[in-house]
């Protein structure tokens, strides 16, 4: 699109807004792709996750050090050795809805979770039972205690959002009919364009914390009455728009682009999520070429780190790492077991006889390739070209990420609309350990797309859990990544740090799970 069309077609928007946003000052904010679903359970897309954020709350927040912090919860209180949590929800909360938040919502809203996400398995795993005793109390009767209960309740991704009771009722392999949560600002559904515009507007009934905002805890509030999503494709023409001062906020510019928004007047540059992102390649093991576990090893011996990071994030060291592991550097369970699979680069033709010795010959390769999303853009288009010099018979599919969110989850053969492989890239935050990672999950038909299925490595990370001496917890990394990497349930392809910029139209943003809306004004 181009820059003279986008602006013709926002003004276009403007004259359908609702009175409620004229002569108003929203915030015009392009994110990094299309947003296709409000429902952060669904599905794991950070666009998602980053609207959803926005509108919904969680029992635990995160603060900027990612420490887990009570949110919509006021207090909580662990009996009988740890097995029995007695939560308590805060008073004044209601769902935009104007209905109020009760115990049996966030009950039912767990629930819903736990039966998608890892870390919501794991919980699902150690309960007795989950209950509301009364409208504002939630008890967890555990099998055994959980030191992981608070981080796992303030998952950053595929977030346990609470949602009314009949919301959460939704089956969760479905998205949700609503976007009713109980956040700072309300999703405006009526206003929402695929492709175009996503509008959110101020919860004049929310009722803040009083602490400090701190990430995605504290005192949420928001300080502008509207926040417009403007979907712009084309890198160039969001980073024009921002420097003449037409939109405020780029979520995450090409990095291409940053020396040029860098020199514009009033316009700033800078990483405001300083663990960034995780990026993985994920593998299908039912079907095709990708379920042969010989080819899976092939696929990440041709994978050069390094490369795609520069392709991806230029030659600034600031702005990614690599190679890495399973998890990120620096962290907790950061370790070199299996480091040579992804340190030591093989000839092409050494990656070639490996794919000779699992008898790949030259089936089809389904590879979606987000041309929409700049990260994974740059992230395929350097891993494709590695696929094809090892003879592999790529069938790279151009699509726009919303695309990739519907498509990957088909559990169909290659011929009838399956898959092999995407791209995805996870809060790194999440990834310093075995406790919420996707890509360390084993459990088949419940993990995430792609289901590998290795009961040797759920047992690991079951062991890890139940452990609480830093030596073995170390030791169990160490074989936690191994395995992994000799499996292949992912392909590491490095740690991203994007920059976002911003215009003196606004304030600074807060630093942490990026974009956060709350605390920002706009003059």
């Amino acid at each position: 699109m181009k820059r003279r069309s986008f602006l013709a077609a926002s003004a276009a928007t403007a004259l359908a807004r609702p009175a409620i946003a004229q002569g108003k000052k929203p915030i015009i904010f392009v994110p990094q792709g299309n947003l296709v679903t409000m429902d952060p359970v669904w599905t794991t897309a950070t666009v998602t996750r980053n609207a959803a954020n926005m509108v919904y709350e969680t029992l635990y927040g995160r603060d900027e050090k990612m420490n887990p912090k009570l949110q919509m919860l006021e207090g909580v209180q662990t009996e009988d050795g740890g097995k029995r949590v007695t939560m308590t929800l805060r008073e004044g909360q209601t769902f935009h809805d104007g209905e109020k938040v009760l115990a049996r919502d966030a009950v039912a809203s767990l629930k819903r979770w736990m039966k998608r996400d890892g870390g919501g398995q794991t919980i699902d795993s150690r309960l007795d039972s989950l209950e509301a005793k009364d409208d504002r109390t939630i008890v967890f009767r555990l099998k055994k205690p959980f030191a992981g209960l608070p981080m796992a309740l303030s998952k950053t991704q595929q977030t346990p959002v609470i949602v009314p009771e009949r919301l959460a009722n939704t089956d969760p392999f479905k998205q949700m009919p609503e976007a009713i949560g109980s956040g700072p600002f309300k999703y405006e559904a009526k206003d929402y364009v695929s492709g175009h515009q996503a509008v959110f507007s101020r919860n004049e009934k929310y009722v803040p914390r009083n602490e400090a905002m701190s990430n995605t805890s504290g005192g949420l509030r928001a300080l502008v009455d509207r926040v417009e999503w403007c979907i712009i494709p084309d890198a160039a023409t969001a980073a024009g728009a921002l420097a003449s001062g037409e939109i405020d906020w780029v979520e995450a510019p090409l990095p291409d682009l940053l020396p040029m928004l860098r020199k514009a007047a009033g316009v700033t540059v800078g990483v405001l999520d300083e663990s960034g992102y995780y990026g993985v390649l994920r593998p299908n093991w039912l079907h095709g070429p990708t379920a042969n576990v010989g080819v899976r090893r092939a696929m990440l011996a041709a994978v050069n780190q390094v490369d795609i990071m520069t392709a991806t994030m230029g030659d600034d060291p600031t702005l990614s790492r690599a190679p890495v592991g399973i998890f990120i550097p620096g962290s907790p369970a950061a370790n070199e077991a299996g480091m040579e699979l992804v340190r030591k680069q093989k000839s092409v033709a050494e990656i070639k006889a490996m794919l000779k010795d699992a008898g790949y010959a030259g089936e089809k390769l389904t590879l979606f390739h987000p041309t929409d999303q700049v990260f994974y853009n740059s992230i395929v288009s350097v891993a494709a070209a590695a696929f094809r010099a090892i003879g592999l018979n790529i069938d790279e599919q151009s699509v726009d990420w919303g695309t990739v969110v519907e498509r990957r989850t088909s559990k169909e053969p290659l011929d009838k609309g399956g898959w092999s492989m995407f791209p995805a890239g996870f809060p790194a935050a999440e990834c310093v350990d075995p406790l919420l990672p996707t890509g360390i999950r084993a459990n088949g038909a419940k993990a995430w797309f792609g289901w590998p299925t290795d009961d040797k490595l759920e047992a690991l990370r079951e062991s890890w859990l139940d452990t609480v001496d830093a030596a073995e917890q170390m030791k169990l990394s160490e074989q936690i990544q191994a395995r992994c990497l000799d499996l292949v349930t992912i392909i590491p392809v490095g740690q991203y740090l994007p920059a976002a910029a911003w215009g003196k139209s606004i304030s600074a943003p807060l630093k942490g799970l990026c974009p956060i809306f709350w605390g920002v004004t706009k003059v």
